[in-house]
């Protein structure tokens, strides 16, 4: 029994890391004080690539510490976030489609206008200009390694 209270008691130590993650109304203040640069992560609660990828990052101490020093990290469900976004001075809504819909911001943000590739991964630098984009899963490997690229500029 007490190997067992033990081992519960190490688990946290394994645990998940977390990234800190805000909000696109964050960003505006935050950046005032901090320029840093954002990445922008689209997903859906249906992707199972993106519960994939998400694991796999969250695991990854070093990409969750670079994220969490170097920049701010938004994550933006594009499909259920139904709230007005004012993003770069422009005005995006929810755009319903029957039981359905999609953000105005994920369609802007896409390059696939028609419908998104989730996940999505958009990197600003700290003046918003657009560094990088990637469609699809996003390993740990080339997540820091990009990371690493921009946070160096």
């Amino acid at each position: 029994m007490k190997t067992f209270i033990l081992f519960l008691m190490s688990v946290p130590c394994f645990y998940l890391s977390q990234m800190r993650t805000g909000t696109f109304s964050d960003l505006e203040t935050a950046l005032k004080k901090d320029p840093k640069p954002i990445i922008i992560h689209l997903y859906t609660e249906w992707c199972s690539v993106c519960k994939i990828e998400k694991h796999a990052l969250n695991k990854d101490k070093e990409t969750v510490d670079l994220i969490n020093e170097k920049f701010y990290l938004v994550n933006f469900e594009a499909e259920k976030t139904k709230e007005k976004i004012i993003f770069l001075g422009q005005e995006f809504e929810y755009l319903p489609n029957g039981s359905s819909g999609i953000h105005e911001l994920a369609l802007a943000l896409s390059k696939n206008k028609d419908q998104p590739v989730y996940p999505l991964w958009i990197v600003l630098d700290k003046d918003q200009k657009l560094v990088y984009y990637h469609e699809g899963l996003m390993t740990p490997e080339i997540m820091k390694q990009k990371l690493l690229e921009i946070s160096a500029l």
